[in-house]
């Protein structure tokens, strides 16, 4: 029996709903996303459910209804700490589950992650699924908050029939912490659609044309948002020595955040205006790829960075921060290199060894690219279509 007919319970599909705190340009809602949009609808009918905010990163609200994705906007979802809008939300979702008579609930993130579970398991969803996209918790928070998210974490798992990670460590991490057993957590990659970083059309040539790059500088390139999870001060800070050894690199960030104004007065004061480009938000990101040689991203925590897949897709080397899910995707000396979070002078070290060994770049990019459909988004879907239909046929056993 193929694992879409399995899906059918009393012969009617599974009605999954998905809850995120918002639909920023980000890793988790983009994977949210497909995870609607390339399902099987007649067997899992998908709707998205998010809050209202947006930001200097953009929105993907538009986005989402044009892959025909049914979009529900809860004006009292926010992202910040607001008992009431916190409570209201709760009631809000709580109404929806039992109204849109879902058969599986699946949680995104932090604050979404902890409502949506509670007004899951309060609505009486049968299926309750939690993606935990990197942990609402870090070592950058004060104890206070760390531990507060830890035990919210450990009392959601309780609800939860499973939870899906996107990197090993993610899992490690949790069960280190007591957060839900063995037997829930499920290891699906974050999947992006391959094709579209791997058979881009356009030439390296057209992809600097667009950015005013010159065609024989060495183009070290980053994407994601220019705020503090993502570090773009600390990737500059490791470009620093590179562009005095070597006056043929370029530093590109495409992205933008709250960190903009900041990181734009440290170009200035480095002297760099005219070695580093901050593009801002752009929607042909596969197309600027093309133009780099080697992808750089200097994050404080993560789980599995999406733009890993996709910089791998283009094939591009790598250089990165050890953060939670980089060792899945990135093997040291063969697609790349991992330093310690913060170590910039290693990163300066790998990003300059690079720059001066274009023909080493150019075969650990080969070597990223041959092992990229591990992540591809339908991959991602088919594992999720199977673990929900698991789900749903155990809770009808019992």
């Amino acid at each position: 029996m193929a694992p879409a007919d399995r899906s059918l319970r009393n012969g009617k599909p599974l009605r999954v709903l998905h809850v995120i705190t918002r639909m920023i340009v980000g890793g988790a809602q983009e994977n949210t996303l497909l995870s609607c949009a390339l399902i099987d609808p007649a067997h899992f009918p998908s709707t998205l459910l998010t809050g209202p905010e947006t930001g200097a990163e953009g929105e993907l609200h538009a986005e989402t209804q044009a892959r025909g994705v049914r979009l529900l906007v809860e004006p009292s979802l926010v992202r910040r700490v607001s008992p009431w809008h916190d409570l209201v939300a709760t009631f809000r979702l709580w109404r929806t589950i039992r109204g849109g008579r879902y058969d599986v609930v699946h949680t995104h993130s932090s604050k979404a992650g902890i409502l949506g579970r509670f007004a899951a398991v309060l609505a009486g969803a049968p299926v309750i699924v939690h993606t935990a996209h990197g942990w609402s918790f870090n070592e950058h928070q004060p104890r206070h908050l760390y531990w507060l998210y830890v035990w919210l974490e450990r009392l959601c798992a309780r609800f939860s029939g499973a939870i899906v990670v996107v990197g090993r460590p993610d899992r490690d991490e949790g069960l280190a912490l007591r957060i839900g057993r063995p037997e829930q957590y499920r290891l699906i990659r974050s999947g992006i659609e391959v094709k579209s970083y791997r058979d881009v059309e356009i030439s390296r040539e057209q992809a600097r044309c667009r950015l005013g790059l010159p065609s024989e500088a060495f183009v070290i390139g980053s994407v994601g948002r220019l705020c503090e999870q993502k570090a773009p001060l600390d990737l500059l800070e490791a470009f620093v020595p590179v562009a005095r050894a070597r006056p043929d690199v370029r530093l590109v960030y495409v992205g933008d955040g709250p960190q903009r104004p900041e990181l734009e007065a440290a170009v200035m004061r480095h002297g760099l205006a005219h070695r580093v480009q901050l593009v801002g938000l752009r929607r042909d990101v596969p197309e600027l790829l093309r133009a780099f040689d080697l992808f750089a991203l200097a994050s404080r925590w993560e789980g599995l960075p999406r733009v890993f897949p996709q910089a791998m897709a283009a094939g591009l080397p790598i250089v990165a921060t050890l953060v939670d899910g980089a060792p899945d995707a990135i093997t040291p000396g063969v697609n790349g290199w991992l330093v310690e979070v913060g170590d910039t002078a290693a990163m300066a070290d790998r990003l300059g060894a690079l720059a001066a060994d274009p023909a080493t770049a150019r075969r650990m990019g080969a070597a990223g690219r041959a092992r990229v459909e591990e992540f591809s988004a339908h991959r991602m879907v088919h594992e999720l279509a199977e673990l929900y239909t698991r789900l749903a046929m155990n809770g009808a056993a019992h």
